[in-house]
């Protein structure tokens, strides 16, 4: 990929680039729970999105896709929110830059292999690719985090998406073999072993394309707020529902709509199977932290009401196939993947098996993807 992206640069504007890469992610277990100030367990993959830029002497940001065939030109005075994928771009630049715009043009190509629209957070690693590439051009010194942030907030104010951290820091702060329990409140990390040698993360993508800036994804954290503002009446000290306990939603719960009530449930719930599902892997307990994964994504469908037919289809189907250790939603929902622990040895026949039924019962051939837990964003030194 690094090679390609250098050749389209080439190509399209006639001379060599810097490049930065940024991975996508899988979060294990620890679903909606990030923006709720909870904990997530996500790990960078080895599917990336590469950023190749360098100056222009035209006083304009040139911006090609090589995957969509698009190009576009902005103003460097214009780094406003606009439709599609240039707008992660744009607001990026208005985020990290001193002065909230480029000094100069810059020619910029954007490659990679991150499926869109299959909750592999493809916009996140985008993000994440353009502030590697802008600390590094302009000297901006930028910690992971601070770049990770300025990532989010371009989601929040460029795409419309109110979502939580977890998907800009697992794609910065990666490492190979190592999935990260992140605490989303005080951005703490620790970095937990996924040490299991006969064992292969499997995504089945529904092929149903979720949009995570629709207003169902809002609302979910409207209600979760809401439940905190009933909670709060009787406990100042909880601010957000990772302060709060099953017991109290439950004292509470009279007070709250049925379905403020289930979205604060899974949210406390949630929280709880992750925490003991850090444990369950210390302690190469996999079986024990497939049920949790079983268990979030009942919670997922039933509670969070994020599933869809084609990913309920998915995980139960998947339930009763040899060498499964657990599988669930993966993402915002609304579509997008099922990730799946499988053995090594099963994982071709589960892969074959897992197609043939959805194809009989949607018309469609999912996409697999074995992921391989690998490294955060970084600048590339391209191979001879």
């Amino acid at each position: 990929m690094e090679m390609n992206i250098l050749r389209q640069f080439q190509q399209y504007f006639g001379k060599q680039s810097r490049i930065a890469s940024a991975p996508g992610r899988v979060n294990l277990i620890g679903e909606h729970t990030d923006y709720n100030k909870g904990f997530v367990l996500p790990g960078a993959i080895d599917r990336n999105i590469y950023v190749a830029m360098e100056p222009n002497e035209e006083g304009r940001l040139n911006l090609r896709a090589v995957e969509y065939g698009e190009k576009y030109s902005f103003s460097l005075d214009d780094m406003r929110p606009v439709n599609g994928w240039p707008t992660y771009l744009l607001g990026m630049i208005h985020l990290l830059m001193p002065e909230k715009r480029l000094p100069y043009g810059m020619d910029l190509v954007v490659s990679g292999d991150v499926p869109v629209g299959a909750g592999m957070s493809s916009s996140a690693a985008l993000c994440s690719a353009m502030g590697i590439v802008l600390n590094e051009i302009f000297q901006l010194r930028l910690s992971s985090m601070e770049i990770a942030l300025a990532g989010q907030k371009t989601e929040q104010q460029f795409a419309g998406l109110q979502c939580g951290i977890m998907d800009q820091f697992a794609s910065l702060h990666g490492k190979t073999g190592h999935l990260m329990k992140l605490d989303c409140r005080s951005l703490e990390y620790e970095y937990i072993p996924f040490d299991f040698p006969d064992i292969c993360i499997v995504l089945v993508n529904s092929m149903v394309s979720h949009s995570l800036a629709s207003s169902e994804y809002n609302l979910r954290r409207q209600q979760c707020e809401a439940g905190v503002a009933i909670l709060q009446k009787y406990d100042p000290s909880v601010l957000s529902l990772r302060d709060a306990k099953r017991s109290q939603i439950e004292a509470h719960r009279q007070e709250m709509e049925d379905v403020v009530y289930r979205r604060c449930r899974f949210i406390v719930e949630e929280n709880k199977r992750l925490v003991d599902g850090c444990k369950m892997l210390e302690e190469h307990d996999l079986d024990s932290f497939g049920k949790e994964m079983y268990a979030s994504h009942e919670g997922l469908s039933r509670d969070y009401e994020v599933s869809c037919p084609e990913s309920d289809f998915l995980v139960n189907e998947i339930k009763s196939m040899r060498g499964v250790k657990g599988a669930r939603q993966m993402g915002g929902g609304f579509g997008g993947c099922t990730i799946t622990l499988v053995e090594k040895k099963e994982a071709d026949e589960f892969m074959r098996n897992i197609q043939t039924k959805y194809e009989s019962g949607f018309g469609q051939l999912p996409d697999c993807y074995i992921m391989n837990i690998s490294e955060g964003a970084h600048m590339v030194t391209p191979k001879a």
